[in-house]
């Protein structure tokens, strides 16, 4: 199964067997064809959308073999096969 993302006369094809759906470059170009004043947000814990910290880049690793719930990839360990990537951290509220 594969998605279509539409950006100013250009599309990227996306495919549920790339292990990364972006690139920053390819990300950037998206976000140049939207109205610059939206805001941009991240999906929440359970439902809804929550804002998100300042982007970073953290050394992780893939396991693919995870629960969905806890995610395809993790901070790496020393010893681990590891990559960089630019993370958007979700703003964790306390009630």
């Amino acid at each position: 199964m594969s998605a279509l993302i539409e950006t100013n006369h250009r599309k990227i094809a996306m495919s549920k067997k790339e292990v990364f759906h972006f690139t920053v470059r390819q990300l950037v170009e998206i976000l140049k064809s939207l109205p610059q004043d939206l805001p941009i947000l991240t999906s929440g814990y359970e439902s809804g959308y929550e804002n998100f910290y300042q982007p970073e880049i953290a050394e992780l690793k893939h396991e693919p073999e995870n629960m969905y719930y806890d995610g395809e990839f993790q901070v790496a360990e020393d010893d681990e096969e590891t990559f960089d990537a630019v993370v958007l951290r979700r703003v964790v509220r306390d009630e």
